[in-house]
């Protein structure tokens, strides 16, 4: 007794969380398409049923059975449709050995014997996605038939005359139904593969009738007798594996984002400006190369130009050559001041490329010039 209690408050704790998945902003079903198959066994604790002898022994009582060590297993093949029904075909067997024939008209008796179930059984689930990707609660009802087999089942009266037995292996049919609250647990790195635990209620229907005989008086024949039982209650707990076969498999991660290129540095410049008709550099031209050179340390940098320039006055050919000397003279500045020769481009424009357009042979300070250019 304990054992089903225990089972049947399990079950009664799940069974409110699963419904309360099926709220409407919840209820979102796993998608499970196509065949699987699955498998489980564990522990079943069958009420006593109510057992009726036709025979003079006794006549209503109930067979009482071990409910702490009964045996059942499950195989099933279905099919989900998508949408988080889906339908199987299971097969099952359940086996509890007998502890007592009670009913009977003396005090107590010894008994014996098992009783064993099986059958096929045709059930309708629901598979509920509640958000997590480790747990998928189910629900589901089942209706099929059973086989029920009482294998040497008797009871004998101690040191009295009455014997009770149903013929070896007896066996009949009823039909039945079950009902089954479970969760999945999906096996993350094998896609399709899930670990199962669900209970399960089954009721067989009542009617069966075994055939035995009865001892009544010592030494007496035996007579013919049957022993029905009525309903069979049974309470399960099921471990078991299922796999469905047209699970795909998990997306690849996404390719990282392509990095860009970091943009190439925008080039810093800095002008020079010269007297008129000069080459030399002042104090304040000086500072602006030592500016200029003390930042090229501190960037990264393909080249340094050096560009020199005239303003309009004197000759195209003299203007010329004095925008070389002055690109030379700033250029050995940069190189006094730590900048390596070899990564300074000279050129000289002359009075092209006026910073402040003016006509011929005017004298514009801001012409006078060189640009040193940081890339």
């Amino acid at each position: 007794m304990r054992v089903r209690n225990a089972m049947l408050a399990t079950a009664l704790a799940v069974t409110p969380m699963a419904v309360l998945t099926l709220t409407p902003d919840r209820a979102m079903a796993q998608p499970i398409t196509g065949l699987y198959i699955s498998g489980g066994a564990g522990l079943s604790a069958p009420q006593n049923p109510k057992a009726t002898s036709y025979g003079t022994g006794f006549r209503t009582g109930r067979v009482e059975l071990d409910e702490g060590f009964g045996f059942n297993s499950e195989l099933a093949v279905g099919y989900g449709i998508g949408n988080g029904f889906r339908f199987e075909i299971e097969g099952d067997f359940l086996r509890s050995p007998l502890r007592e024939i009670n009913g009977t008209p003396f005090p107590t008796a010894s008994s014996g014997g098992h009783v064993r179930t099986w059958g096929a059984m045709a059930n309708a689930m629901f598979d509920l996605d509640i958000g997590s990707p480790w747990v998928y609660p189910y629900l589901g009802v089942g209706a099929g038939y059973q086989w029920t087999s009482l294998n040497n089942v008797g009871a004998v009266q101690p040191g009295g005359p009455f014997v009770f037995g149903t013929t070896n292996n007896s066996q009949q049919g009823a039909f039945a139904g079950q009902a089954i609250v479970g969760a999945s647990f999906p096996i993350p790195r094998v896609p399709g593969l899930s670990l199962t635990a669900d209970y399960r209620f089954m009721d067989i229907l009542g009617g069966e009738k075994f055939d035995g005989a009865e001892v009544v008086t010592q030494g007496g024949r035996a007579l013919p007798a049957s022993l029905k039982l009525h309903n069979q209650f049974d309470h399960e707990l099921v471990v078991g594996v299922r796999y469905a076969f047209n699970v795909p498999p998990p997306p690849a991660p996404p390719a990282p984002a392509p990095v860009a290129a970091p943009a190439p540095a925008p080039a810093r410049s800095y002008l020079v400006f010269f007297d008129w008709d000069k080459a030399s550099l002042t104090d304040r031209a000086r500072a602006i190369v030592k500016e200029a050179a003390d930042n090229s340390t501190r960037v990264q940098y393909t080249r340094i130009e050096v560009n020199g320039y005239t303003d309009t006055s004197g000759t195209v050919r003299y203007n010329q050559g004095l925008s070389m000397r002055r690109a030379d003279t700033v250029a050995a500045e940069l190189v006094r001041d730590g900048v390596p020769k070899a990564s300074i481009g000279i050129q000289g424009f002359g009075e092209t490329h006026l910073l402040v357009a003016t006509g011929r042979n005017t004298r514009e300070p801001q012409n006078r010039r060189v640009e040193i250019i940081i890339r």
